[in-house]
């Protein structure tokens, strides 16, 4: 039988001629670790974690960087643009080959050399810009960058690899880590933009560099937390995983939705003499990154199938408040709030997407399924961003934003048709 000490004597203490009794017991009991602690206090999760959260922040750097860069130095925004649309269509190409690579092969072995490679190409771009090169080049170095591996998809594969058979631990392990995302792509452009402007224009892409490869090194060192590799699987690819390509349909219809916000949200600023697109779209992240704590701190109610409609049909709803804000008052600060209440429903929409991505990927794929739903997230984006640049161009920054709304319903209708096409 364990030994437990006796809680202290009250001691006596002589004030005058009156004696004092004072206990120094606490009055509160011990109040058992919330859900973050406990999912951190497990052994290598605080380490690789660190080292991811370095690695991902770069993932909101470089675009910026390369268009400042670029820009700055050839005098065309066209060039710039066209740039990054390029390493955009290579990564949507390269990240699930990639990601199938680490599944097989595991994710040190095979990050490592990828991030070294992008590191590379990042570079050679900066030296391109920098010599002034022949613009073809810029186009090969940029796409050099498509290798960059999905640092976010293999930390969540390492949550499902430690976590396996804790439903509840791995739904607080998902929201910490859509608002990481939320926190980095916040961030990102805000440090690219501040070195481009404080010391040099390559200073971004420099800085962002550093930290990919310094993240990526630290995160592969830690081998006691990395999954085991599955080198001669046979099972079949995530494509053709029942229930899985309804999902990527979701996840694009999603992308639509965060790439026609952007476009719009700045063309909106710019209609109306402002220079704070930056900080309203920050506002809506950073409502997104707290509902994502929030929401990863509550007992999920019902399986993630359940609750991804409902997910959904918040999102569509909230997304009609910069719509009307837009509409009825026309004013940014009007609008800032009402996207920072939108934001509030895309953290919970993205953990259920994930969850279910994860749930419904082979176990021995899962890298590459959840770097599929990213790549449907970037073809999204580049389909919302042109539909939403095309209506504020045709019609109104105030139209604009029907684009987002319309998005989210049929993300929300592709859910709900699929939910009625399985068998119960």
């Amino acid at each position: 039988m364990p030994h437990t000490s006796p809680p202290p004597a009250p001691l006596p203490t002589l004030t005058a001629d009156t004696v004092v009794l004072v206990d120094f017991t606490s009055r509160t009991p011990d109040r058992p670790p919330g859900p973050y602690r406990r999912l951190f206090a497990r052994r290598g999760a605080f380490a690789f974690t660190l080292g991811n959260l370095l690695a991902r922040l770069p993932m909101g750097m470089f675009s910026v960087s390369a268009v400042v860069m670029i820009a700055g130095t050839r005098g065309s925004y066209a060039l710039a643009g066209a740039v990054t649309a390029t390493g955009l269509a290579a990564t949507a190409v390269l990240a699930p080959r990639i990601a199938r690579l680490v599944d097989r092969h595991g994710q040190a072995r095979v990050a490592v050399p990828a991030t070294l490679f992008a590191a590379l190409g990042s570079l050679a771009l900066l030296l391109c810009v920098r010599t002034g090169a022949p613009d073809w080049t810029l186009f090969a170095a940029y796409a050099a960058t498509a290798t960059t591996p999905n640092t976010g998809g293999m930390s969540r594969a390492r949550w499902a690899h430690l976590l396996k058979g804790e439903p509840e631990a791995l739904h607080t392990a998902n929201s910490f880590e859509q608002s990481a995302d939320e926190l980095c792509f916040m961030l990102g452009p805000v440090l690219a933009a501040f070195l481009c402007g404080t010391f040099f224009p390559e200073a971004g892409t420099l800085v962002g560099a550093a930290l990919l490869v310094t993240g990526v090194l630290l995160f592969a060192a830690q081998r006691s937390t990395e999954p085991p590799p599955h080198p001669r699987t046979t099972l079949a690819s995530p494509l053709r995983t029942p229930g899985l390509p309804p999902l990527l349909a979701v996840c694009l219809a999603l992308g639509a939705v965060f790439g026609a916000t952007e476009v719009v949200t700045i063309a909106f600023a710019d209609a109306h003499g402002h220079q704070a697109a930056g900080v309203v779209l920050a506002l809506q992240a950073a409502g997104s990154c707290v509902a994502g704590l929030v929401f990863g701190a509550v007992r999920p109610s019902g399986p993630a199938e359940w609750r991804h409609p409902w997910c959904l049909a918040a999102m569509a709803a909230l997304l009609t408040l910069p719509l009307l804000a837009a509409s009825l008052t026309g004013s940014l600060l009007v609008l800032a709030p009402a996207l920072l209440t939108a934001g509030t429903a895309t953290a919970p929409t993205m953990i259920t997407t994930m969850t279910l991505v994860q749930e419904r990927t082979p176990e021995g794929r899962i890298n590459e399924g959840m770097t599929l739903a990213v790549t449907g997230l970037l073809g999204g984006i580049a389909c919302g961003s042109a539909t939403g640049g095309w209506m504020v161009e045709h019609l109104s920054p105030t139209a604009g934003y029907g684009v987002p709304v319309t998005a989210a319903a049929l993300a929300l209708l592709l859910a709900l048709t699929h939910q009625a096409r399985r068998p119960a």
